[in-house]
C-alpha cells in the first residue's frame, strides 16, 4: 500500500526548521509523502528573515497541477511564505492588508481547518471590522475561536501557545503564574480544548508549519486507512507531537530561536534491514572480542596440528558436556518459536549438534577416551562449560526469543568464521599431512554446518529488523557476552586436568 500523500504549499527555510523543510520532515515523520508548490525562497536562519524570493502565482499553479495531476493527494497543507499566516512568532505582519482580505475572503471558506495563533485570529478580525474584546482568559478565548470560525472555514484551532495561562485558566502576568496553554478547537458545534503544560523554550521556530503539517498528515492517515475522520484526534496528536518536539530540542542549533525535533517519535535504525549480521560484527563492542574469538591460538593451533594431545581432550570433553547444553537451549529456542521456519531452523541445528558430537566421539575414541568415561557420574564440567552454558540457557529463561538467537549466535557464528581462515590458512596442516586435528576445521567448513549457520542467520535478520534501536544494543550486550564466554572456552587454562 501506497503511503498517504499530503500536498504542501509554502514558503522554503533556508535553516531548515520551519517552511517546506520543516514539513516535509513532519510529514515523513508520520510515514505520509510529501508533494510540494513552493510559493517562495527565503533567505533566513533562527535570527530572522533576511530576504524573500517570491514565486510568480502562475508557477506556484504549474506545480500544483505536476502534482495532482500525476499523484493524487490525501490532504493538502497551505501555508504563506513564513509559514504563520499573517503574524510572526514576534509579533510581525507577514501580510499587507490587500493580502489578508483576500485570505479572509477567498480561502477562509473552502478551509478544513484555519490554525491562526492569538494575533492572527485578531488581525482576521480586525480586518473584517469586527469588535472583539480582548482576551483575559479561556472563556474569552473561546469566544475568540467562535468569532474567527464564523468566517467561514469549516474548523478553527486557536493556538493558545501566545498567551499562557494560570493554574484558574486566567492569562497569566508573571513568569510564575505561567503553567499551561490551551490550544483550542471549535467545529461550529463542540468545543475540544488541548491542554499543555507550560514550556520555557526558544526553540520554537517553525512549530506552526510543524503543527499544521502534522494534522494534515493525521487526518490523511485517518483516510488511508477508512479510519472515521476525527479532526480532534488529528489534532490532539499533532498538538503532543509538537510539545514533544520542543522539550526535546537540540540546544545548540542556532543563535536564535532553534528549531524542534521534528524525529523525536521515529526509530531509526541503524543498519540496512538485511545486513544486521555485518552490522553487528563491525559494532565497536563487538569488534575487539570478536577477532580474540575467530583469532584464537587454541584454534589456530589445532589446525596447525601442533596443540598439545593433553589440552585437545581435554577441550573435546569439555565441548562435548557442553554441547549437551547447547542442545537443550536450542531445543528451547523452538519451544519459544512461534512459526515453523524457526522452530525447522531450532531442529536442524539439534541435528547438527548430534552430529557434531558424534564426531567428538570419533575424536575421543582415537585419543582413548570412551563415552563412558566421558559421561561417568564423577565427571565435573570446567568452570569455563558451566559459566558459558549456564549463561546462555538463563538468557534462554529469562529473555525472548531473539535475545536466546543472539547468546547461541557467536558458537553458530564464530566456529564457522574461524575454521574458514583455518582452512585458507597456508600454514595450516590437513590430515595427510599429519595433522590429527583436522577433521575439527572440516567440520565446519562443511555444507550441512554452512546451511545451518545461513538459516540461523536469515532468522535473525528477519526479526531483529523489528526492534528498537535501544532493545538491538541490549542484544548486542548478550552477543559480546556469549562471545567473550567462547574466548574464556578456548583459552588453554580453561579446562585443566580433573
Amino acid at each position: 500500500m501506497a503511503p498517504p500523500v499530503v500536498l504542501v504549499i509554502a514558503g522554503s527555510d533556508s535553516s531548515g526548521g520551519a517552511g517546506l523543510e520543516a514539513d516535509q520532515k513532519v510529514l515523513a515523520a508520520h510515514g505520509c509523502y510529501a508533494m510540494t508548490a513552493t510559493t517562495a525562497l527565503t533567505a533566513q536562519n533562527t535570527l530572522g528573515v533576511d530576504d524573500v524570493h517570491v514565486t510568480p502565482p502562475a508557477f506556484v499553479a504549474k506545480q500544483i497541477d505536476a502534482c495532482l495531476s500525476d499523484i493524487s493527494c490525501d490532504a493538502v497543507k497551505l501555508a504563506h511564505v513564513s509559514c504563520q499566516v499573517m503574524v510572526s512568532t514576534s509579533g510581525a505582519q507577514l501580510l499587507p492588508g490587500d493580502a489578508v482580505r483576500n485570505l479572509r475572503e477567498k480561502l477562509l471558506p473552502i478551509a478544513t481547518l484555519l490554525t491562526p495563533n492569538i494575533p492572527e485570529a485578531t488581525l482576521l478580525l480586525r480586518d473584517a471590522d469586527i469588535q472583539y474584546k480582548s482576551p483575559s482568559g479561556l472563556e474569552d478565548l473561546k469566544v475568540l475561536a467562535k468569532m474567527v470560525h464564523a468566517l467561514g472555514p469549516e474548523a478553527v484551532l486557536l493556538k493558545g501557545g501566545h498567551m499562557p495561562l494560570t493554574k484558574d485558566y486566567m492569562k497569566a502576568t508573571t513568569d510564575d503564574e505561567k503553567t499551561r496553554t490551551v490550544d483550542i478547537l471549535y467545529d461550529g458545534k463542540d468545543y475540544t480544548l488541548i491542554e499543555s503544560s507550560y514550556l520555557t523554550s526558544k526553540n520554537t521556530h517553525g512549530t506552526g508549519c510543524s503543527l499544521a503539517s502534522a494534522i494534515a498528515a493525521n487526518l490523511a492517515l485517518q483516510k488511508q486507512t477508512n479510519t472515521p475522520t476525527s479532526l480532534p484526534t488529528a489534532t490532539r496528536l499533532a498538538v503532543r507531537y509538537v510539545s514533544r518536539g520542543i522539550q526535546t530540542s537540540h540546544p545548540n542549533l542556532g543563535k536564535g530561536s532553534g528549531p524542534i525535533n521534528h524525529f523525536h517519535n521515529v526509530q531509526v535504525l541503524p543498519f540496512t534491514s538485511g545486513h544486521f549480521i555485518e552490522y553487528l560484527l563491525s559494532h565497536p563492542s563487538v569488534v575487539g572480542v570478536w577477532a580474540k574469538y575467530t583469532h584464537h591460538p587454541f584454534a589456530t593451533a589445532m589446525a596447525r596440528g601442533t596443540l598439545p594431545e593433553g589440552l585437545f581432550k581435554n577441550y573435546l570433553i569439555q565441548d562435548y558436556l557442553y554441547l549437551t547444553h547447547f542442545a537443550r537451549t536450542n531445543a528451547l529456542a523452538a519451544y519459544k518459536s512461534r512459526t515453523m521456519p524457526a522452530i525447522t531452523a531450532s531442529a536442524n541445528i539439534i541435528l547438527h549438534i548430534e552430529r557434531e558430537m558424534a564426531l567428538h566421539l570419533g575424536y575421543c575414541a582415537e585419543f582413548g577416551i570412551s563415552k563412558a568415561d566421558i559421561e561417568r557420574p564423577d565427571r565435573k564440567e570446567s568452570l569455563a562449560c558451566v559459566a558459558y552454558s549456564r549463561y546462555v540457557l538463563d538468557v534462554g529463561q529469562s529473555e525472548d526469543w531473539l535475545a536466546l538467537q543472539m547468546a547461541l549466535a557467536p558458537c553458530l557464528l564464530g566456529y564457522g568464521e574461524a575454521a574458514r581462515r583455518l582452512y585458507k590458512d597456508a600454514e595450516s596442516k590437513t590430515t595427510e599431512q599429519g595433522n590429527k586435528y583436522w577433521r575439527w576445521v572440516e567440520n565446519y567448513v562443511a555444507d550441512d554446518y554452512t546451511q545451518a549457520v545461513g538459516v540461523g542467520r536469515d532468522l535473525i535478520e528477519s526479526h531483529i529488523a523489528k526492534q528498537s534501536p535501544s532493545r538491538i544494543e541490549e542484544l548486542i550486550a548478550i552477543f559480546v557476552r556469549a562471545t567473550e564466554m567462547e574466548v574464556r572456552f578456548w583459552d588453554f587454562d580453561a579446562h585443566p586436568d580433573e
